[in-house]
């Protein structure tokens, strides 16, 4: 397939189309984006027949900031009628084999989500046709490639795959999260889907493990505070702000009335460091780059709020230079990755970690 289709949030499909176009030529591949404002969603159109295929398999989803899933596919079906959308489709996946799974979707809009009543009806029939055709494996794999069929419009859909070790494993790529009752802020979801996005599943109970110590900077009320004290960590909350008092009640958080660009933990045993304070994104990650040189944490999640245009050259740059910025510090071993999340509006998220291979003390 010579195309990728990605899906993105509603607004951002210029940063989208500035990202894919420079990632694409950075692996040799060439070609063009179509996209147009609050569609969700952007198509890079290659000009080699393959071009999709190597950029699906080539092109690490987790290295793309503004893209939550991506899938190779053809060009956009438009030509069948209402009353057998089933043939049509499964003949632009002809070429896919044993395939473990199907994803029946829509962008991430009001309007398309008025088809999300039909996707799920249209699953059924589509699947048992996938079936017969061997696109579709009798039982779900989810070892083997996904097909996807993306309808933009009742009667317009784009088809094709994603790899299953380079996929979103959520429909669209959205984690459905429950927002807590007793939560301080619904700022709290931003950090619940950080954690889950950058930590693998894994690798919870030891990088998310009660016992452990954490600093939220910019803490009021307290949204990301929540999420550090029902994972049983020790959080020191720094705000001048008022701090949730149910948080307080629980005995796991100190509250400091501070500024958090100047405060300084008396021990060097904090694990994770996170931050949501609204300023400018570079002095954030000035913030950051110096917690780092200092040796204060190991792990660190924190946004960086984006300017109203060129987001994607001014994101690029920031990380651009942190990385080089810990480098020159003596910093050498960390891994640094930024999505915009769901939960996220005109912000991305972070992640800096320090020294992986290296064990926490």
């Amino acid at each position: 397939m010579k195309n990728l289709f990605l899906y993105c949030r509603a607004g951002y499909e210029k940063d989208c189309a500035a990202e894919i176009q420079q990632r694409a030529a950075e692996l040799g591949i060439g070609g063009f984006v179509k996209a147009n404002r609050d569609d969700a969603y952007v198509v890079f159109q290659g000009f080699s027949p393959d071009d999709g295929d190597r950029l699906a398999k080539d092109l690490p989803l987790d290295s793309l900031i503004f893209a939550r899933q991506m899938f190779a596919c053809g060009d956009l079906l438009d030509d069948f009628s209402p009353e057998d959308r089933v043939t049509p489709i499964t003949e632009s996946l002809a070429e896919i084999e044993r395939a473990g799974e199907l994803r029946v979707e829509t962008p991430d809009t009001n309007e398309a989500k008025e088809l999300s009543a039909f996707c799920r009806k249209f699953t059924v029939p589509l699947r048992q046709a996938l079936k017969k055709r061997g696109v579709l494996l009798e039982k779900e794999s989810s070892r083997r490639p996904i097909v996807h069929v993306c309808f933009v419009a009742p009667n317009k859909a784009f088809t094709g795959y994603s790899l299953s070790n380079n996929s979103s494993p959520h429909f669209m790529g959205i984690p459905r999260l429950k927002f807590p009752s007793d939560a301080p802020s619904r700022s709290t979801l931003k950090l619940d889907e950080a954690f889950i996005h950058f930590i693998p599943r894994e690798e919870h109970e030891t990088r998310l493990r009660s016992g452990l110590n954490a600093v939220d900077l910019g803490a009021c009320p307290g949204g990301w505070t929540y999420q550090l004290v029902r994972r049983g960590m020790m959080v020191h909350a720094i705000d001048n702000g008022p701090m949730n008092h149910d948080l307080m009640e629980t005995g796991q958080v100190t509250h400091h009335r501070a500024d958090g660009f100047k405060f300084e933990p008396a021990r060097r045993n904090i694990y994770w460091l996170v931050c949501d304070m609204v300023e400018k994104p570079a002095r954030v990650a000035e913030l950051m780059e110096y917690w780092a040189i200092q040796g204060w944490f190991k792990e660190a999640i924190f946004n960086l709020k984006l300017p109203m245009k060129s987001r994607y050259k001014e994101v690029s740059q920031i990380l651009a230079n942190m990385h080089a910025i810990l480098k020159e510090n003596g910093i050498h071993e960390f891994h640094l990755a930024c999505k915009h999340l769901y939960h996220d509006r005109d912000e991305v998220t972070v992640h800096l970690w320090l020294r992986p291979s290296s064990p926490w003390i």
